[in-house]
């Protein structure tokens, strides 16, 4: 069962001052649109989509949110930054189904977190390299402190499978 999903944010526009403001570009949003659309249609709805602060994960959270149910909740968790702490955020997992064990969560990040991410949730030694809008599913069990990778999916290979 899927009930943890890393993701990270779409294409943005091109480094600036303020890398916190950087919105996300029409690209990137059709590419979250397009992973929107897949994580619905294969995983249905998820309870929660939990994001960093920054403009490009809120607008890539708020475009995988559209495809979600009315009962998803939605949170911005300040250590889903670039140089989060990846502990914290399993901290905040493992509290959040201590509160409701089968609850699913969609985590919207950056790199270089979304890769440690991965591996502070399988244990498996594999900090993969993620495409913007790129995800990862994953069985987690906080009993155990940790996950099996199930599937990793990005809007290039979505775009392998429906060129004709």
């Amino acid at each position: 069962m899927v009930n943890l999903v890393i993701m990270r944010h779409g294409e943005a526009e091109p480094l600036s001052s303020q890398d916190s403001q950087r919105q996300l570009t029409a690209k990137g949003r059709d590419e979250v649109s397009l992973m929107a659309h897949w994580l619905l249609q294969h995983y249905h709805s998820v309870d929660w989509v939990v994001c960093s602060p920054f403009v490009r994960t809120r607008q890539t959270a708020e475009l995988m949110l559209a495809q979600q149910n009315s009962a998803t909740q939605f949170e911005i968790l300040p250590e889903l930054i670039p140089e989060g702490d990846c502990h914290q955020v399993l901290l905040y997992i493992n509290a959040r189904l201590e509160q409701t064990p089968n609850a699913k969560f969609l985590l919207v990040s950056h790199m270089p977190l979304v890769s440690f991410l991965v591996e502070t949730f399988t244990k498996n030694g594999c900090t993969p390299v993620f495409e913007t809008s790129g995800l990862v599913c994953i069985d987690y069990q906080p009993s155990s402190s940790t996950g099996t990778l199930l599937e990793r999916v990005a809007p290039s290979d979505l775009k392998l499978v429906t060129v004709s």
